[in-house]
């Protein structure tokens, strides 16, 4: 579970990625606070002369600033989809308030009387705005400028969930492989960056207003060098565009393995799952990676290409339970097998449709299934004690935790606290060998590829067996970790590359092999 490689050797070795990001992270940045300025400062000057407005304008940029980033970045998706666009209006936003406030406040603050004698001396009132206000201003506005160039520095690492890159795409990439190594590689710049920026306009404000228009602005033209960084061509670029999440980046069964086993090479971005999906079915992207049974290959029309190497491991779902748990209540293996095999792929597919695209309650969706299969109890008085559930941050995790806690209230004197949403693999895994869960659901590749790592020619000597790979989990788990596989539920989950049906179909590309040879005849 422990990095192998020091943060020094890490940041050495991903020199070039570290650079790319870096770079996407300061034109972010830049670009979204040169916007801003360019409206939040004249809102300020307005709202100074028109002050009925004042209220409204500084209501509404408070407004925003409160609403989450991630879902900030979310509302732009439909409007301007994936990418740069869509992260620097978000961006923008966010540092509207710090500016227009300074702005409205700076200006206010100048003395009446200074005002007045500037005008008794004939200047007008452009005059006087530019020539008494603004330089008397100038400290509190550059106030605003850096605390919004220190917010945009921090929620542009959110901008990787949406494939606009930047620095966020190492910090997720790390948290969902547990690598703190990663996490490190993008936080410390992302703070050094907030740091130098915020010294950089301080020694800009100190600068003789006078020579404004060369110092300040000098410094506002470089986002416009920067902006060009967004259009350099990949050096393998193709027609077709691939959208990957941070764990699939990083894992042995991902990105990497498909490279390594297929030689697949293909002009991909860092997205969140929330949001690839759709970007796909809105033809922003082509090429996904996603899990076989998600509800969205339904909503959207996809359809998986076939592994015919080998590359993603059997990912059967079962729950996994601390043996010290089992031995404290015992009633609780039975419990917990009465969902073995009762769930195959078609059957998960389209609970996780009613949770992905249908948007019902996980809660509903598992108690309708118990009710459908004659599984449901009521609940029961539960002071016997708690059993702690956790999961991971996807809908089939939810739905299987809720039907895991009904069958614990129902069939037993078990309460049941729910820890739901811990994030990726890794994340999930620490909180149940450290004692915070007793029991989550995990798929038997993830317990393979992911938490055991064995070496390559075990691997191999497992990965077309479903019987194998199990065996071998369960017992390196109680070996290990003193952790129970239970029966697994039916479905097979395994990771895939998805592409829409219709263009799939006019492409010729059935499997992942088609993909890549129809990568290579596009670079000919």
């Amino acid at each position: 579970m422990e990095d192998t490689q020091t943060l020094g050797q890490f940041i050495l070795a991903h020199s070039d990625k570290l650079l790319e990001q870096t770079l996407q992270h300061i034109s972010l940045t830049f670009l979204s606070l040169f916007i801003s300025v360019l409206i939040g400062l004249p809102l300020g000057v307005f709202i100074s002369r028109k002050k009925i407005f004042a209220k409204p304008v500084l209501g509404f940029a408070g407004i925003l600033q409160t609403i989450p980033s991630i879902a900030l970045l979310g509302f732009m998706i439909p409007l301007l989809g994936i990418g740069p666009k869509s992260a620097i209006i978000a961006l923008l936003l966010y540092a509207l308030l710090p500016i227009i406030r300074n702005t409205f406040t700076g200006i206010n603050g100048v003395s009446e009387e200074i005002t007045e004698a500037a005008k008794g001396l004939g200047m007008t009132n452009m005059q006087v705005l530019f020539k008494v206000e603004l330089p008397l201003a100038m400290p509190v506005i550059f106030a605003g400028i850096r605390t919004a160039t220190v917010i945009n520095v921090g929620v542009a690492t959110l901008a990787a969930y949406i494939a606009a890159g930047g620095l966020g795409e190492f910090i997720f990439g790390g948290i969902a492989l547990n690598n703190s190594n990663m996490i490190l590689a993008g936080a410390i710049p992302a703070a050094l960056l907030a740091i130098a920026f915020d010294f950089l306009l301080g020694k800009i404000q100190k600068v003789n207003f006078r020579k404004f228009r060369v110092a300040h602005f000098s410094f506002f033209l470089l986002p416009l060098l920067l902006s060009s960084f967004y259009t350099i061509p990949n050096s393998y670029n193709t027609g077709l565009q691939a959208g990957f999440t941070p764990e699939f980046i990083g894992r042995a069964d991902g990105y990497p393995g498909l490279k390594n086993k297929y030689g697949l090479n293909i002009r991909n971005v860092v997205i969140s799952d929330a949001v690839m999906y759709k970007a796909t079915y809105e033809k922003e992207l082509d090429v996904i990676s996603g899990y076989s049974t998600d509800g969205r290959l339904k909503a959207f029309d996809l359809t998986t290409l076939i592994d015919d190497k080998n590359v993603f491991p059997p990912y059967y779902a079962a729950p996994v339970i601390r043996n010290e748990t089992l031995l404290k209540y015992p009633e609780l293996e039975n419990v917990l097998e009465l969902l073995s095999n009762r769930i195959s792929d078609s059957v998960m597919t389209d609970l996780n449709y009613k949770a992905d695209y249908l948007h019902q309650d996980p809660e509903k969706i598992a108690k309708d299934f118990l009710l459908a299969n004659l599984l449901w109890r009521e609940p029961r008085n539960g002071k016997k004690g708690t059993i702690r559930i956790g999961s991971k941050i996807f809908a089939e995790q939810y739905i299987l935790s809720n039907m895991y806690a009904m069958l614990i209230k129902g069939y037993t004197d078990l309460n049941v606290a729910t820890k739901t949403g811990l994030g990726g693999t890794n994340i999930v895994f620490e909180a149940l060998i450290n004692d915070q869960i007793d029991m989550y659901p995990e798929y038997t590749g993830t317990g393979l590829l992911v938490i055991l790592k064995p070496k390559e020619k075990i691997i191999d000597s497992l990965i077309t067996s479903r019987e194998k790979v199990f065996d071998f989990v369960s017992k390196s788990f109680k070996d290990r970790y003193n952790l129970k596989w239970l029966s697994p539920i039916g479905f097979n989950n395994t990771y895939a590359l998805m592409m829409r049906r219709t263009q799939a179909r006019q492409l010729h590309i059935n499997s992942i092999t088609d993909l890549v040879g129809y990568l290579k005849n596009e670079r000919k």
